[in-house]
């Protein structure tokens, strides 16, 4: 069920914190948002902090009592936190594991001695795909960046024909693939089955990135036609290691929690009975923790022993690994917290009865939701979990399918245009050393590709699926 025009909210929703009409509710909303937008951008005051206001802001100005909305936005962080925050650490500890031990360059180098000239853009961008599975999108620039302008300055490209690409890779992975947190968060707002939305996500993924990575790439070397910056040649971690875990090894490590998830998603399917017991081991296999903790458990001995590391080496990269995402957590819980106060001001029920009789596609106005708010926040993950919180209820009587591919519309929609509010377009520009205006002609029109790429595939699938 995709549209609109259906009757899709049961008789037991959730009963709002306020009875303020539809209008002062959508006052409400403009008025949390903007705030959250003007503490961000104008106050650059963290994001954590600016969910917390604007989440008041929204309960405030709906009518709703001072604490009730602060029950509403401690149940939502704490849900969130509970639901994602551990799996962010696990996979942040996995990503850590993958670039001190050097399997994140052996899978770098490998790619790259085989590929050709003509081939090396579709190489950055399957290299980009690889690395970035487990890991989060900043990190993932700070593994890739050195290979990217080696690449470039050996093979005497332009940085544009080899970095688009690899950026491409980075963030399809990083807007539409579990375990990153964005799509983690919507999943659990929308209720959407973790393996489903995983293999559509992949099926989604692999077009947006060949369209907007290498095929755009040329594009891009025309209009931005610059050489890597000598300054920004960074020395890679494995250089100074004696030896460094194997291609093949590392590769299986990596894909280990994908291919657990997938696999409970192919028995879920497969066998279809909750109480068979081949499904409820595969139930708990194939959980995102699980998986993703067999995952740590096994790099240690496959990637932190293969490299040389002592257990208290080990150890003391497991603590790095930590220390640096607590604020994506927070920044996470705080955005679940964002959007359980505007689920339980009302704001879901709201936007089904304004949409009643629309003729749109959930899928699509899913995705215009995520587009707004990322055009207003420069935050693809507070968008995605805002707009899953905002069109959860749209979930209610769709298939799984269909539920997971809202989730992807999500995520497409949370990747749009990333401009001078989004911390990444500034990552990006200092790595290349690119203008403002040039960032804008490659990095901006890139994201704002994957995205009208990826609802398109979303919105094909849904016709067929």
């Amino acid at each position: 069920m995709t549209h609109l025009s259906v009757e899709m909210l049961a008789a037991d929703a959730i009963e709002p914190i306020t009875s303020a009409g539809h209008a002062q509710l959508g006052i409400a909303v403009l008025a949390g948002i903007a705030v959250i937008v003007l503490l961000i951008t104008k106050f650059k005051l963290h994001a954590f902090l600016s969910l917390i206001i604007g989440s008041l802001v929204l309960g405030a100005v709906a009518g709703a009592p001072l604490d009730k909305a602060i029950a509403s936005f401690s149940t939502g962080l704490g849900t969130t936190v509970a639901s994602t925050g551990v799996l962010i650490a696990l996979g942040a500890v996995l990503g850590r594991l993958l670039a001190d031990s050097g399997g994140a360059d052996q899978i770098v180098d490998t790619i790259l001695a085989k590929a050709g000239r003509r081939a090396m853009p579709w190489a950055m961008v399957l290299i980009a795909g690889i690395v970035g599975l487990p890991i989060f999108f900043e990190v993932g620039i700070v593994l890739l960046i050195p290979v990217v302008l080696l690449v470039a300055k050996r093979g005497n490209f332009s940085l544009m024909r080899i970095g688009i690409p690899a950026l491409a890779g980075l963030s399809v992975m990083h807007g539409l693939i579990p375990p990153h947190p964005g799509p983690l968060a919507a999943i659990d707002a929308v209720k959407a089955n973790l393996g489903v939305t995983l293999a559509l996500g992949v099926v989604v993924a692999v077009p947006t990135a060949i369209i907007a990575g290498p095929v755009f790439s040329r594009y891009a070397a025309r209009w931005v036609d610059i050489q890597p910056p000598e300054k920004m040649v960074p020395e890679r971690a494995s250089d100074d290691l004696r030896k460094r875990p194997g291609f093949g090894i590392t590769v299986a490590t990596v894909l280990l929690p994908v291919v657990m998830m997938l696999a409970k998603a192919l028995v879920d399917i497969v066998v279809d009975d909750p109480e068979h017991p081949v499904q409820r081991v595969f139930d708990v296999l194939g959980s995102p923790l699980i998986a993703l903790l067999t995952a740590v458990l096994v790099a240690m001995f496959t990637l932190g022993r293969a490299a040389g590391f002592t257990r208290g080496r080990i150890a003391a990269t497991v603590e790095k690994s930590l220390a640096p995402i607590a604020g994506v957590v927070l920044i996470v819980g705080a955005g679940g917290g964002f959007k359980q106060t505007l689920v339980d001001s009302g704001v879901g029920q709201m936007i089904l009865d304004v949409s009643k009789g629309w003729n749109i596609s959930a899928l699509l106005l899913a995705w215009l939701i995520a587009v707004a708010i990322r055009l207003a926040t420069g935050s693809a993950t507070v968008a995605t979990i805002s707009a899953a919180g905002l069109v959860g209820p749209l979930a209610a009587d769709m298939s799984t399918t269909h539920a997971a591919l809202l989730v992807l519309a999500i995520g497409c929609g949370s990747l749009f245009f990333s401009h001078v509010n989004d911390a990444g377009f500034w990552l990006v520009k200092e790595y290349f050393g690119m203008s403002v205006g040039q960032t804008l002609k490659t990095w901006s029109v890139m994201e704002t590709l994957i995205s009208v790429v990826g609802i398109g595939c979303v919105l094909l699938l849904s016709l067929v699926l």
